[in-house]
């Protein structure tokens, strides 16, 4: 099997679902006109060489959305698709710190919002994430959550 590539669609990669003490969750929008309008999407991006998918995840919450967390939970890890090696790591991320932004070029539209866990669920059901990775990971960060495991 080949190692998946850094950048390209067969990178690792890792979404958090970074929830308060008030039960928010970190949601960022951006416009993706080549989609047709702005999308919401959770903090989370492809792996940097030498990183891990935890790793990944902790920067890149510290990036798009400017917060640290005391504890982590490991939520699963998932093919990308069935034509390559890429997998999908997502967590859930408690005992925020919450700082400024350290946003790349690429990222500078990206808005960060607090919602109620039920919100983002409720965005998810009416499609207004473009890529499946955080529903996913709404769905059974809310599900731990609520069983209180």
């Amino acid at each position: 099997m080949t190692a998946p590539t850094q950048h390209g669609p067969d990178a690792h990669a890792s979404v958090v679902v970074a929830r308060d003490e008030s039960g928010h969750v970190a949601i960022l929008s951006a416009p993706f006109p080549q989609y047709g309008g702005e999308y919401v999407f959770l903090p989370g991006g492809r792996q940097e060489p030498g990183e891990n998918a935890e790793e990944c995840a902790r920067r890149e919450l510290a990036e798009e959305a400017g917060v640290c967390a005391e504890r982590w939970r490991h939520l699963g890890t998932y093919a990308v698709s069935l034509n390559g090696p890429a997998r999908l790591a997502l967590y859930l991320a408690e005992g925020l710190t919450v700082g400024e932004q350290q946003l790349r070029d690429t990222e500078v539209d990206f808005k960060l919002m607090w919602w109620p866990m039920e919100d983002a669920i409720r965005a998810a059901e009416e499609e207004r994430f473009l890529l499946p990775g955080g529903p996913l990971a709404l769905l059974l960060a809310n599900r731990i959550i609520r069983n209180g495991d």
